[in-house]
């Protein structure tokens, strides 16, 4: 393991591969009454969000606290960020309080690229842009395993406003890492420029793709991010690119749907679909927290202790 996780693609198959191995075993703590472990006892974890999030936030807070780290939870708003203090000196104010790992969620792509290099403790990216996202990744794979098994040859189809999700490019070069076949289907207007270099496929006919899926992951169109028409509208795009039930019953038996959240229930994906026995969407979260634990147990010496 690196000594942080900024990409997804700077895990090798044998990282990935004991991070949800090492997330296996730590979901049975979660299933007991008694949900701590003392292994980072005495360490301290910041998180320093700079976006609006709830599940990656509480998450993160939620699996530090179960490994008994002492948490500092800072949000930009109403912090001396804005009043103008710049990135680089929030960094150097975490570091003279002793973090050992900052968990960031910022607006710009490459920021936590930048903390690592101000920083002596860990960084974990907890999104950055429209760059990144692999713990969300993780879990993802994670939650896959649980219901698949293995994900070598599997092939995943991946829907929606990929150009402003940093959850697909994570999601592409991890699960292309740990052998499975990726397809992303789009608008091209919500495909980015460079998605002929990504290791995967390119599909405009979700009803092609869905037959021979064995998840389908749909994603929220990105309307915050948008400054353009990518779209004609939302009827249109659901219409061409929405996960509705005859969509649904294209799907192979064992097939399963995901969502990273939040979702748009009723434009990228109907209720009825979303509150399926074949929906992952709630496991994701529950799994969100294992994941994320074993991501801090690793990169904080938690194999030592």
């Amino acid at each position: 393991m690196n000594r942080h996780l900024i990409s997804a693609g700077d895990l090798s198959k044998d990282d990935a591969l004991l991070i949800l191995d090492t997330a296996e075993e730590l979901a049975r703590v979660s299933e007991r009454s008694i949900k701590k472990l003392p292994t980072l006892r005495g360490r301290t974890v910041v998180n320093l969000f700079f976006e609006d999030s709830t599940r990656t936030r509480i998450s993160f807070e939620a699996a530090a606290k179960r490994l008994s780290a002492d948490v500092i939870n800072f949000s930009a708003k109403g912090s001396s960020v804005s009043k103008g203090e710049s990135l680089k000196d929030t960094a150097l104010t975490l570091e003279a309080m002793g973090a050992d790992a900052v968990v960031i969620r910022h607006g710009s792509s490459g920021a936590p690229h930048r903390l690592a290099t101000w920083v002596h403790g860990s960084v974990v990216n907890a999104g950055d842009g429209t760059h990144e996202h692999p713990t969300q990744a993780l879990l993802d794979a994670f939650s896959m395993r649980r219901r698949l098994g293995g994900l070598e040859g599997r092939r995943i189809t991946v829907v929606g406003d990929i150009l402003h999700s940093r959850v697909a490019r994570s999601n592409v070069l991890l699960l292309h890492t740990l052998g499975a076949e990726v397809t992303l289907v789009a608008p091209p207007t919500l495909l980015p420029v460079s998605v002929g270099d990504w290791p995967c496929e390119v599909s405009y006919d979700l009803d092609a793709v869905l037959p021979k899926s064995d998840v389908v992951m749909m994603l929220r169109v990105q309307k915050e991010r948008m400054n353009a028409a990518y779209f004609p509208s939302e009827r249109e795009y659901s219409r061409r690119y929405g996960l509705d039930r005859d969509r649904f019953a294209k799907m192979p038996d064992e097939a399963i749907v995901m969502h990273p959240g939040p979702m748009n229930r009723g434009m990228e994906i109907a209720a009825e679909v979303a509150d399926s026995a074949r929906s992952t969407i709630v496991e994701q979260v529950a799994n969100g927290v294992t994941i994320r634990m074993a991501v801090l147990y690793l990169l904080l010496g938690g194999e030592t202790a």
